[in-house]
């Protein structure tokens, strides 16, 4: 009896609409470029250890946030509020203006944008880049983490529509 080594072939639209059935977080990763400020709106954000603090996210290595992100060596992870939909779009767009009208604040360490009425956020170093397919793992280590809004719900992410967890 043979075994099939090849790998099968799997259609990208079947993938979407079977990972869409995980919910995910969203957030929005910020960061002060050569050029000002970057953002853009990530919903495969990770923890991954405790010891030493890291998280991460996947972005797509054609992405045009990635080179400023990767330019500045550090991010900010704004983990979005269920009532920011329309700031989530924003971010999520190719607009070059995202940030015209949003009053942000500097991260404490990395000093990349903290948008106004996010549930959390996290600012992070860049520690490690690992290429995976078509998207890099960006690795970071944490430098400061708070709650800044713990009674509002997060946006979460399911079969393709924005929604809320709680709150």
């Amino acid at each position: 009896m043979s075994v099939d080594s090849s790998e099968p072939v799997i259609d990208s639209g079947d993938f979407r609409q079977v990972l869409g059935h995980f919910p995910t977080g969203v957030t929005v990763v910020t960061a002060t470029g050569p050029d000002g400020p970057v953002g853009v709106a990530i919903g495969s954000f990770v923890s991954i250890s405790l010891d030493p603090p890291l998280v991460g996210f996947f972005l797509g290595t054609e992405s045009g946030s990635w080179p400023p992100i990767e330019a500045a060596g550090h991010f900010c992870v704004n983990v979005l509020a269920n009532d920011q939909q329309e700031l989530c779009g924003v971010m999520a767009s190719k607009s070059e203006t995202k940030f015209d009208g949003v009053d942000v604040e500097p991260a404490p360490m990395s000093g990349a944008p903290v948008l106004p009425g996010i549930h959390a956020m996290i600012d992070c170093r860049i520690h490690e880049v690992v290429r995976t397919g078509d998207h890099n793992l960006v690795i970071g280590r944490v430098l400061v983490l708070e709650v800044t809004d713990a009674d509002a719900a997060p946006m979460v992410f399911y079969k393709g529509q924005y929604g809320s967890y709680g709150s």
